[in-house]
């Protein structure tokens, strides 16, 4: 999960991110995000789906790399884009919808990056950490909903659809699981 990153510092340094290096680097990261995003949510699927419960282990660290793509995408809109201006962001995201939207998937997924070392399970209790932690399934549909209308302004959906499908599929599955449970929990 550190290529990406290591592969953008190497293309920065080196001046091969294009002619517009802040919206490769603005883009690269907010891309990442959602790759890292996916394949977060794909580790329960493929946990069960394959008998293999090592894979859980994965999870804290693959969500830290979402955390670590989504700051470094806000690093690189409020660097390159905004001169870290504080109060031209802020109107940024009061005047843009998709950019409001970003900046509330990443204020959600801050507590849950926050949250994600074993002392914090044990403070909070359990149950009350995976109830704060399924904030995961909100996070993705603003993560979305963000390139979906960052997306829109220039009428590209194709990559778009393909998350869609993607998060919909992984999410769907997770519907299923709740859905049986319930059944089966009705039935004893």
């Amino acid at each position: 999960m550190l290529l990406p990153f290591v592969w953008l510092f190497y293309a920065a340094a080196a001046n091969e991110l294009g002619a517009n290096p802040a919206e490769a680097l603005i883009r690269a990261t907010g891309d990442w995000t959602l790759r890292a995003l996916c394949l977060l949510l794909a580790v329960t699927p493929l946990r069960v789906i394959t008998g293999t419960p090592a894979l859980a282990r994965f999870r804290r660290m693959l969500g830290l790399f979402v955390y670590f793509y989504a700051v470094l995408h806000l690093l690189s809109y409020s660097w390159f884009d905004m001169g870290f201006g504080v109060p031209e962001i802020i109107r940024d995201i009061i005047k843009r919808p998709f950019i409001l939207v970003g900046f509330l998937a990443f204020l959600l997924l801050t507590p849950l990056a926050l949250t994600s070392f074993n002392r914090a399970i044990k403070a909070m209790g359990a149950r009350r950490w995976q109830l704060l932690h399924k904030l995961i399934y909100v996070i993705a549909g603003l993560a979305l909903l963000h390139f979906f209308w960052m997306r829109a302004g220039k009428n590209d959906f194709a990559e778009v659809f393909v998350y869609a499908a993607v998060l919909g599929v992984l999410l769907g599955w997770r519907g299923v699981i709740f859905i049986k449970n319930k059944a089966l929990a009705g039935a004893s």
